[in-house]
């Protein structure tokens, strides 16, 4: 008898990869995996709208999935998910639900816990010890109602309470803190009370739940005395052997502050599953030491972030999914089936969401936060998430708990969760968080009325007439990027002011007299209060986990920053106060961000570079092949951009840079192509010159508007550089013309506010006839009447800049607002740069005029 070997032909053979296979189950977890992944994102779709953590989508696409819904078509369950095909599934999802864990150690800060010490313990404590209490309570009635219910083992009532107690106390660290970062609530006291009570409450119920599982696992109490103090011996040689040996590592090899190297993540892996394993192996439940191997890791250089970017997108992307749907595959409403049931859901909804919130909001007003800010502390707490459902899951596989019962906590979950963003926002809303900060800084009462009087250094129109014909810009918020450093530094050091006049011979500290032949000049300097320029450097924030610990890390991240602290190095050298910090925000919200740092910063300027790529990546350069055009076509960065002049509560300007500073380097020679076919590239590096001129020539076109004003005081302040000379060109167009806010082609709905045409030549002959005496030498008002004022401004600016190529670079300076019109727009296509800066602005740039631009905006009013 001949044995055939089984076709390999697949499907071409007629084989069925949907029929489960023991010895090859790899199809249909195939099918079962992107079953599960496609349905769960195109279920967040919608839900995302509504600022709905991916968590929900996830456990309603297993609910979906499960018998409650599409497990009750015919075949569906048996063909899709059959029971002989669960374990494999259980397995992905449980290999999964380790490392998630373990990341959730990671975002565990035990930093900010030792901070915020105080207010964490009274807020973490009361808002678990009211609805550990009131859970208690529940359990009792749950107890005796379900206990008949098949599926479960025979438990004592204490060890039910227990369970049922800290399902009901914990809270969801993750998903909190990805509401708060949606919300922008990470850095607010808010925040850090809820993210430092969050830590405790999350450390103290996994003790709490390893204490559960451990007595339910052990058959008698002496065992379940001997699990615990095993635990607690492993704790302590976690801390105390094996955190220093791995410290040493990382330090020895360079990975505590470089980055994690292939083989530190692959130990790290192999540690994580190592201490699951024992943490299994002696009655408690294998994620307990995934989470404490998270804990020991080092936060220190940013090592448990770099960590957490290794793995975390496998990790919520695909083993993350599978665990949370398997959750909702083990729910079946169809259970909730008599009003007792119904009445326990609604129960169990009530102690969990009330209990919470009263114990977070009183815990929260005993130190003294105002009662707003209690209330949507407590909010926060009572949220459940993930944490809620891995604590279920444990439950229902440990046989504590029944499918009924099962499905009336998810229920809980899902319904808690899906609150805590709406009514927090209802609670503290932006409006309120703004009203909240100025009154705790003492700017307004609580009714709003201004406590302190504004400062007008900055107003744009209060002293047109007045004695400071040269504005004061004493506060300035500059947007810090990695391509725009070069002449950032270099527009920021012309505003600091001179640097000092003094220059001295410096002598040996061992020698007792002046050197022979040393001299000492010194100059009489006026000393002026230096400028100060906070630097803001912004991060895309996704939602990705490592992303959320940044944020929450922002402080140390601030420190570590290499823009931040060559701002601070060039502070010091250049007389300019700086402070820097690095801020994380989706790129939608980067305009918002720059407006709210302004506000905080009682900011006089707004400076922003415009992008060396023209997207809001700080890549070097233009994508290749697509020049410079590409740097102002990108529809994205123009409404970013156009954004931030609508939001902007002062003064504000972009620099666009053309060799500001410095000489523009030569491109890159192409690759050489030899008679052998190959390429070889030059190894000869040419050394870039100083520059020996150090002058910039400023040209400025003053048509009349609003902002021209702003913009002409602005020049005036950098024309006090010695190194600074200036045109200032008084164009006169004809009385009927009108340029608004975009092309011929735009519909743009403009308020204008008009300058009378006497006002804007009085003010412009004020400002010429108050230059002060040492600036006439530097300084040229002239003027011109013109047909087309667009083209006479790009003409005189080729004949006025670039004549000096050697110099340090030439500037452009212009007013947003035209012929007497400010920006305000709507409706236009702020996709376009004669949108996004001004139709000047446009031209002067599609002109090619060999000099940078800047566009300034006055502050405008609000009413």
């Amino acid at each position: 008898m001949v044995v055939r070997a089984p076709g390999q032909g697949g499907i071409l053979q007629g084989s069925n990869p949907a029929t489960y296979d023991p010895k090859n189950p790899i199809f249909v977890f195939i099918i079962q995996a992107g079953i599960i992944l496609i349905f769960t994102r195109l279920l967040h779709l919608p839900l995302s709208k509504i600022r709905q953590p991916r968590v929900i989508a996830e456990v309603i696409g297993g609910i979906l999935l499960g018998p409650s819904v599409l497990g009750r078509a015919p075949g569906f369950t048996n063909t899709i998910f059959p029971a002989a095909s669960m374990p494999t599934l259980s397995t992905a999802a449980n290999i999964g639900l380790i490392l998630f864990l373990f990341l959730v150690g990671l975002e565990v800060d035990l930093r900010l816990l030792i901070r915020n010490w105080r207010i964490a313990l009274s807020v973490g404590a009361a808002g678990m010890a009211l609805p550990f209490g009131l859970g208690c309570a529940i359990a009792y009635g749950l107890y005796h109602q379900f206990r008949d219910d098949k599926g479960l083992v025979p438990i004592s009532i204490g060890t039910y309470v227990l369970f049922v107690g800290v399902a009901m106390a914990i809270t969801a660290f993750p998903v909190l803190c990805r509401i708060l970062t949606e919300l922008k609530l990470l850095q607010s006291q808010v925040g850090i009370v809820v993210l430092s009570a969050g830590v405790a409450n999350d450390v103290v119920g996994w003790i709490l739940l390893a204490l559960c599982v451990a007595i339910v696992n052990a058959g008698s109490g002496i065992t379940a005395l001997y699990v615990l103090l095993t635990c607690v011996a492993y704790v302590l040689f976690l801390v105390y052997a094996v955190r220093p040996a791995f410290l040493w590592l990382l330090r020895r090899s360079g990975s505590l502050h470089n980055g994690p190297t292939q083989s530190v993540v692959a130990l790290t892996v192999l540690m994580v599953f190592a201490s699951a394993f024992f943490t299994g192996i002696i009655g408690v439940h294998p994620i307990f030491g995934a989470f404490l191997l998270g804990l020991i890791c080092p936060h220190e250089g940013g090592f448990a972030i770099k960590v957490t970017e290794k793995i975390e997108d496998l990790v919520t992307v695909f083993f993350l999914p599978l665990y949370f749907a398997l959750s909702g595959l083990s729910t079946n409403l169809g259970l909730l089936n008599d009003g007792i049931t119904w009445a326990y859901v609604i129960g169990v909804i009530a102690v969990a969401f009330i209990a919470k919130v009263t114990g977070g909001t009183l815990a929260a007003r005993a130190n003294k936060l105002v009662w707003r800010e209690s209330f949507t502390i407590g909010v926060l707490m009572s949220c459940k998430g993930l944490v809620e459902l891995i604590v279920l899951n444990i439950g229902l596989q440990a046989k504590i708990l029944s499918q009924r019962t099962f499905t009336i906590f998810v229920v809980m979950a899902l319904v808690t969760t899906f609150a805590t963003t709406p009514i927090t926002l209802a609670l503290f809303p932006p409006w309120y968080q703004k009203k909240l900060a100025a009154w705790k800084r003492g700017d307004i009462d609580w009714d709003e009325r201004r406590l302190t009087s504004e400062d007008a250094a900055g107003s744009t129109e209060g002293s047109a007439m007045g004695k400071q014909q040269i504005t004061e810009y004493r506060k300035l918020l500059v947007c810090l990027r990695l391509d725009s450093l070069p002449s950032i530094f270099t527009f920021v050091a012309l505003l600091g002011g001179e640097k000092s006049d003094t220059a001295v011979a410096k002598v040996h500290p061992r020698k007792d007299g002046k050197v022979a032949g040393t001299e000492t000049y010194t100059r009489a300097s006026v000393t002026q209060r230096p400028l100060e320029v906070h630097g803001l450097r912004m991060l895309e924030l996704t939602e990705r986990l490592s992303s959320v610990m940044k944020e929450s890390e922002a402080d140390d991240w601030s420190h570590r920053d290499p823009v931040v602290n060559a701002f601070h190095s060039f502070g010091q050298l250049n007389n300019v106060a700086v402070s820097g910090e690095v801020q994380f925000a989706p790129e939608a919200q980067y305009a918002a961000m720059l407006g709210e740092r302004a506000s905080d910063h009682t900011s006089d300027m707004v400076l922003l570079p415009w992008s060396e790529s023209g997207t809001l990546s700080e890549a070097a350069t233009a994508p290749f092949g697509e020049g410079s055009h590409a740097r102002f076509s990108n529809a994205t960065y123009n409404s970013f951009v156009y954004d931030f002049f609508q939001i902007a509560p002062s003064d504000a300007a972009v620099f666009i840079n053309n060799g500001f500073g410095a000489t523009p380097r030569e491109e890159p020679r192409s690759l050489t192509h030899a008679a052998i076919d190959s390429s070889l590239r030059s190894t000869q590096v040419h050394a870039t010159a100083p520059l020996r001129d150090l002058s910039h020539h400023i040209f400025f076109p003053y048509v009349g508007s609003i902002d021209d004003r702003v913009a002409l005081r602005f020049v005036l302040r950098l024309a006090r550089n010695p190194n600074v000379t200036a045109t200032i060109l008084h164009v006169k167009g004809p009385a009927n013309e009108t340029v608004v806010a975009g092309t011929a082609k735009s519909n743009a709905t403009i308020v204008t506010s008009v300058v009378p045409e006497s006002d804007s030549d009085t003010f412009f002959h004020s400002m010429a006839d108050s230059l002060p005496e040492e600036m006439h030498s530097r300084v040229v008002f002239d003027w011109v009447e013109t047909l087309n004022t667009s083209h006479e401004c790009v003409e005189r600016a080729k004949a006025e800049v670039g004549l000096s190529p050697r110099n340090a670079g030439d500037l452009v300076v212009l007013g947003r607002g035209h012929r007497g019109t400010s920006y305000e727009g709507s409706d236009v296509a702020k996709g376009e740069v004669d949108q996004s800066l001004s139709y000047m602005s446009k031209a002067m740039i599609s002109s090619d005029v060999k000099a940078s631009v800047l566009v300034i905006q006055a502050a405008r009013k609000v009413f």
